[in-house]
This record gives structure tokens, C-alpha cells and sequence, in this order.
């Protein structure tokens, strides 16, 4: 910050010096202009005295003249180089009250228009908080300075649920929604401070949330976590479970809080026995099969050779571009027909039946590469659940 004012002030004599140096410069210019009526007044007593000595008769005419041309020479090589006097349409003392006014003037419209809070924080932030209250103070005075920031709302929002203020964090993430639109992560967000806010009792307002977040994205995880706390807190032990099940589905196999999750399932499995009650068994997703015949268009077999490769998978519609299900065979085999099911999927994560809509597509590779080839064909989008057999005919130029 002393970097800045020490540029802000070497940046105002430069300002200040256009206004000084005229004044300056008339001053001088006045100097000048006294000097000069001095060598007029000598030259005129000089001539006045030779006036005399011609009328005494000391002088005659010639005398007389050649006297008179010698001060006028003096005086032009008194007079010579002396600047033009330069005349100041504003006068001496605006220029000086406008270099009074210039920094007062400055300060008070940088100060009320400026940004000298933001140049602060930005130094703050590059440096590592001491404390987690240091870093609130931070952020609370990003916000103030930048009241149309959704991120930095968001994170302080985040900040004051980590420090046991869901009050503060559900107004915050109220007023991220209004900068940021109604997406269903900050809905999520925004119920869950409201939840604990109003002392874990839950509301038509925390409802209306988790509804309308989880209608935008059914795998919302705040959400789903959110209504499992609120089911097991009133004893609805097996919507606790789904919820919790849910969640459990969108985290990955690394995730630190699978374990917390997993324990606040089997608590609530333990209940509902206690209570008389059985745990039902979520209905298991029936495996995707798609059964499909391939072969090659009659005018492109003259083009390609026996042990070309030739990939057969599906891809999702809506989704990741990496395959769901990958068979591979050679240009001999066609015509051929083969199943794409979840056993085929590349990754775990990545099956077949997990998305609704796909895509088949047949590629010959001259190169053994999958992702890129030499000609294709493709089918136009389906239900992965679809049984019927399908039939497609590697016809064009892959591009």
C-alpha cells in the first residue's frame, strides 16, 4: 500500500509542475523585463547628457550623432537575448489556487470513487491467514467491496456454516441464488444453513428448496444428504437409508465421507430393526443388453483389408465422450453380430445401463486405434433398454 501512495504522490508533483512552472516562468520573465526598462532609462540620461555637452559647444553635430549611435549600441547589446515578455491570460493567482486545490481535490474524489479498499485486500489475499477468523474478516470485506461477487458469497457462505453460523451462511447463499440464478448445488447449499438455522425443525422453505434442487438434478448430493439427516432425525429411518443410499451412489470410491455415510446407514438400519421394523431392499437396476448385427457396405470392401480392426461400442447420448461398452473385432469377421452389455463397460463407473440414451457406432482402423479411423457407421439415438436386435452398416469416411 506504501508502493501505491508513493506512485500516487510522484504522479501529483508531475501534475503540480505543469501548473508551477508558468508562474515561475513570469516571474523570471518580469526580471527581465526590469533589467530592460533599467538599460532604457541609462540610455535616455546618456543621450540627455550628450544633449548638454552639444549645447555648451563642447560637442558638435558629428560628435553629437556618433555619441548618440554608441548608446544606442549598448543598449541593444543589453536588451539582446532577453525573452518576450509573456503575457498570462489567468494571472498569477489561479495557477497557484488551482495547485492547492488539485491534490485536496484528487484525494477526496479517489477516496470517494477509488478503490483503495480493493488494493488492500488484494494484498491481504496474497498472503496465508493466521486463523480461520482472520480469513472471515477477509472475505466479509471482499464481499462489502464487492457486493455483486456470487463467488465470494458463496465462499463466505461455506465459511460461516464451517464456523457453526448457519444463520449468517443460509442469508448468504439467499443472496447467491439471487446473483447466480436457482442452480440446484446452491439450492442445496442454501436449505441445509436454513435447516440447522431454524434449529434442525424442518419447513415448508427447506422443502420447497431440496424440491426444486433435486427436480434439476435428482443426484444433488447436499440435498440428498440434507433429507437423510432430516428423515433419521424424525425417526423416518428407511427414507434416511434411500436418501443415504443415494448420496452414497455419487460419491467416488475415494471419497473421505463414504465411511461417515455408511456409518449413518447402519445406524439407521439398527433403528429400524429395533423398532419392530425391516429394511427394503432398493429394487437392483436391470443390466443393460443391446444386441446388434454390423456389417460393411458392398462399395468399401475393395478398400479395406482382412486384419483391419473393427470397434464396436456404444456411447452415451447425454454424457461423458468415452465408450459404455467396447467390442473388437477385424474386418473378416463382418458380417457379425455381438451384445453390448454392462460386462463390456471400460470403467465401473461408466455402465451401460446408467444412462438412458445412446449411441451405436461401428469404426474400422487400419491403425488398431479406437478413437480414430478410416471409415464408420453409426446409428441414430436409443433407449438403452431397447431388446429388439439392431443393425448397423459401416458406409462413410470417418471424419
Amino acid at each position: 500500500m506504501i508502493d501505491f501512495w508513493l506512485a500516487a504522490g510522484l504522479l501529483l508533483l508531475v501534475a503540480l509542475s505543469f501548473l508551477l512552472i508558468p508562474v515561475l516562468r513570469s516571474r523570471r520573465a518580469q526580471r527581465e523585463e526590469d533589467r530592460t526598462a533599467l538599460n532604457v532609462a541609462l540610455y535616455q540620461e546618456r543621450v540627455a547628457e550628450l544633449q548638454t555637452q552639444q549645447e555648451e559647444g563642447v560637442l558638435d553635430a558629428a560628435q553629437m550623432d556618433a555619441g548618440r549611435a554608441e548608446a544606442a549600441r549598448e543598449l541593444l547589446a543589453d536588451t539582446e537575448g532577453a525573452e518576450a515578455p509573456r503575457v498570462s491570460r489567468l494571472g498569477k493567482p489561479l495557477p497557484l489556487l488551482a495547485a492547492i486545490l488539485v491534490p485536496v481535490l484528487g484525494l477526496g474524489l479517489y477516496l470517494h470513487f477509488g478503490a483503495s479498499d480493493k488494493v488492500e485486500l488484494t494484498r491481504e489475499f496474497s498472503q496465508a491467514p493466521q486463523s480461520m477468523e482472520e480469513m472471515t474478516q477477509r472475505l466479509e470485506r471482499a464481499v462489502a467491496a464487492q457486493p455483486d461477487s456470487a463467488e465470494g458469497m458463496y465462499f463466505l457462505g461455506r465459511t460461516y456454516m464451517a464456523q457453526d453460523r448457519p444463520a449468517d451462511a443460509a442469508k448468504m447463499f439467499e443472496r447467491t441464488v439471487n446473483l447466480a440464478g436457482r442452480q440446484p448445488e446452491l439450492l442445496g447449499q442454501w436449505a441445509q444453513a436454513q435447516y440447522f438455522a431454524d434449529g434442525k425443525k424442518w419447513s415448508d422453505k427447506v422443502q420447497a428448496l431440496t424440491d426444486e434442487a433435486l427436480k434439476a438434478d435428482p443426484k444433488e448430493v447436499t440435498s440428498l444428504g440434507l433429507l437423510g439427516i432430516a428423515a433419521f432425525e424424525s425417526e423416518r429411518y428407511q427414507d434416511a437409508i434411500d436418501y443415504w443410499n443415494r448420496l452414497l451412489a455419487q460419491l467416488p470410491p475415494q471419497d473421505p465421507s463414504r465411511e461417515a455415510l455408511q456409518g449413518g446407514i447402519t445406524r439407521a438400519t439398527e433403528k429400524l430393526v429395533a423398532s419392530g421394523g425391516k429394511v427394503a431392499q432398493a429394487p437392483t437396476a436391470k443390466a443393460a443388453l443391446l444386441k446388434v448385427s454390423v456389417d460393411l457396405a458392398s462399395d468399401l470392401k475393395s478398400k479395406v483389408q482382412p486384419g483391419d480392426s473393427v470397434f464396436i461400442f456404444a456411447r452415451a447420448i447425454s454424457g461423458p465422450p468415452a465408450p459404455l461398452a467396447v467390442k473388437r473385432m477385424t474386418v473378416a469377421d463382418l458380417p457379425v453380430t455381438v451384445e453390448l452389455g454392462d460386462a463390456d463397460a471400460m470403467m465401473p463407473q461408466l455402465k451401460l445401463s446408467n444412462f438412458p440414451e445412446v449411441q451405436l457406432v461401428a469404426r474400422i482402423s487400419r491403425a488398431g486405434k479406437p478413437t480414430a479411423g478410416e471409415w464408420i457407421g453409426r446409428s441414430q439415438p436409443l433407449a438403452s433398454s431397447t431388446t429388439a436386435p439392431q443393425t448397423l452398416t459401416i458406409d462413410s469416411p470417418d471424419k
